[in-house]
């Protein structure tokens, strides 16, 4: 009987937080299966201005954010961007038509 080979946990629903991103199985799965990563965990908690911390927070908040898609679906339900932004605490600007 040949075995199905799973793909990495990253990539799957038991690698990412329901709260957005990845969780701690995730970030470890990514990093297995990229050798030389630095992937970490976000930046969730309280940092000091101009801080490493707060330097990559506003580097990922700034990038996400400039990133093409809804901050929801069709039901009306956050997508991963929305829920990404919300855990990091990015600053969402919505554009007035």
């Amino acid at each position: 009987m040949a075995r199905v080979k799973k793909t990495a946990a990253w990539t799957r629903k038991e690698g990412k937080s329901p709260s957005g991103g990845l969780n701690k199985k995730g970030v470890a799965s990514y990093r297995r299966a990229n050798p030389g990563s630095k992937l970490k965990m976000a930046v969730t908690g309280k940092v000091k201005k101009g801080s490493k911390s707060a330097k990559r927070r506003k580097s990922f908040c700034a990038r996400m954010s400039g990133m093409k898609g809804p901050l929801k679906d069709s039901k009306g339900r956050p997508t991963r961007k929305a829920l990404a932004l919300r855990k990091w605490k990015c600053r969402i600007n919505k554009k007035k038509k």
